[in-house]
């Protein structure tokens, strides 16, 4: 579906170069029809060398020809990129955003352009293991719909939502749930080491451990307030460390950082309306 048509990212940074990576390793697409823009000459090279695409720090000059556009610069400096490309992008071509906060209405009404989907990926699309989110309007035909679902799956999970208000709680859920997840594990590997171990070694059983609980969670298919319990016998040692991170307000910080976070989405898409 996607190996004959030819791509164009308008923004080079991580984000982009895990769905290059993933649109020419999983959905087969030739890396000469994939084209990179950026700001920075340099960056571009890199992925030149890496992956085979072409680079250019023109914008205009990226999209040209191209039936996939993808959006994937900062929320802040969209509004710039929006008006360079206004009424540049081919009638027929699709365009994916994955700019954060940033509303499909808005986008459309300044690209002047009317096929498009926006998606909140994370970083583990690095990896092929990325969680998307995307929606787009119900008017998008089937052919653009398909395409977008096969972008989005090439490198990673991907789910569909109806609701464009759902990608500001992925943003806070999935799109930063990376940040979290690996803050937890380095607060375990220097437990780890406050306990006497060497930090290679606290380093390998952490990341196992998450690894494995993972994994073993998918498999299982349960509640994972069963699988803790399972974990958990009375009065033993995982018992007191629960009570220890309970009593220290772990699931209220959490939850209050998620919200907080789905705040910051939502004005940085009031701010890309401005």
């Amino acid at each position: 579906m996607l190996s004959d048509l030819r791509f164009a990212f308008v923004g080079s940074g991580v984000m982009a170069e895990a769905m290059v990576k993933g649109l020419i390793n999983t959905a087969g697409v030739p890396a000469d029809c994939i084209v990179a823009s950026g700001p920075r000459s340099q960056r571009g090279e890199e992925l030149r060398a890496k992956y085979g695409v072409h680079v250019t720090t023109d914008n205009v000059d990226a999209i040209d020809g191209a039936h996939i556009v993808v959006l994937s610069v900062k929320p802040q400096v969209l509004h710039g990129v929006m008006d360079q490309l206004a009424g540049r992008v081919a009638p027929e071509a699709l365009v994916l955003s994955i700019v954060a906060g940033a509303r499909l209405e808005t986008m459309s009404h300044t690209l002047l352009h009317g096929a498009m989907a926006r998606a909140m990926p994370n970083t583990p699309a690095q990896v092929g293991l990325g969680m998307t989110v995307w929606t787009c309007p119900h008017e998008l035909n089937v052919m653009h719909r398909r395409q977008a679902q096969a972008v989005f799956g090439s490198f990673g999970e991907e789910v569909y939502v109806e609701d464009e208000r759902y990608l500001d709680m992925a943003t806070a859920l999935s799109g930063t749930g990376p940040a979290y997840v690996f803050i937890f594990m380095e607060a375990l590997v220097d437990a780890g080491v406050h306990l006497g171990f060497s930090r290679r070694i606290s380093e390998q059983l952490v990341l196992q451990t998450v690894r494995g609980s993972v994994e073993y969670a998918r498999q299982a298919g349960r509640h994972l307030a069963t699988l803790r319990n399972q974990v958990t016998s009375p009065g033993g040692t995982t018992a007191e460390a629960l009570y220890q991170m309970e009593k220290g307000g772990l699931r209220t910080v959490m939850s209050k950082a998620i919200f907080a976070a789905f705040q910051k989405s939502r004005r940085l898409g009031r701010g890309v309306e401005e």
